[in-house]
């Protein structure tokens, strides 16, 4: 499944990139984004083949590197995030709040969940499914590129959160087919990833939520634009 995460993020940025939605002269900030966030997803994947092959030594060492690239991951990407509802760049089938409230919490359910798997690494079983479902909260931003979120407004979000839990549910069952019992780390991991999803919800849409949000816009363009309200659609 590590293989399939990636290839979501993968597919969805190429998409993005074929499409000319995405260009290589965005700004710094971004690539370095792209570096850290695509760099985990390499980690990721690299992880899993370790511990497949028996390089168990190899995968400890890498892991540790893991815990400083994870911290970057979180400062980058609230950074990155935030500058871009500055300019106004908000997706228009997100409200503002709501998207600058989502890629926050998204980042750092996915800390908080990487985190816990790390502190329970002597625990195979719990860490490797709470590093899982750590990865399935970052496979967002593919699938927000690969699904018609256009034309799901305004379901959008919640949309984006059943693609990703598509990932917990398929460990769910594989769980209950090999064992016949689900291990409680998965309902602690898909519980954290729908916790985070109602937090965004609810955030988004309250007095805090749009004070964070003009917070972070006031005096960019993005200030101009209601934090509630969908930005105006390029479609005709």
């Amino acid at each position: 499944m590590a293989i399939v995460m990636a290839l979501v993020l993968v597919a969805g940025f190429s998409m993005q990139l074929a499409a000319g939605r995405s260009s290589f002269g965005a700004p710094i900030h971004v690539h370095v984004h792209a570096f850290l966030f695509f760099g985990w997803t390499v980690l990721y994947v690299t992880q899993n083949a370790l511990i497949a092959n028996g390089s168990v030594a190899l995968h400890r060492r890498l892991g540790w590197l893991g815990v400083a690239w994870m911290g970057a991951m979180v400062v980058v990407g609230v950074y990155v995030t935030a500058m871009m509802v500055r300019r106004g760049g908000v997706p228009f089938f997100f409200t503002p709040a709501y998207f600058l409230v989502m890629d926050t919490l998204a980042v750092l359910s996915f800390a908080g969940l990487s985190t816990a798997a790390i502190l329970l690494r002597r625990k195979t079983e719990w860490h490797r499914r709470l590093h899982y479902c750590g990865m399935a909260t970052l496979t967002g931003p593919g699938f927000g590129r690969l699904l018609p979120l256009p034309f799901l407004i305004p379901y959008a979000g919640w949309a984006v959160f059943a693609a990703i839990m598509i990932f917990p549910v398929i460990g769910i069952l594989a769980d209950k087919r090999r064992t016949g019992s689900v291990h409680p780390a998965w309902w602690w991991g898909a519980g954290a990833m729908a916790a985070t999803e109602l937090a965004i919800v609810t955030l988004s849409a309250s007095p805090l939520g749009v004070a964070y949000y003009d917070a972070v816009v006031a005096g960019g363009p993005g200030a101009a634009i209601a934090p509630q309200a969908y930005p105006p659609s390029p479609l005709p």
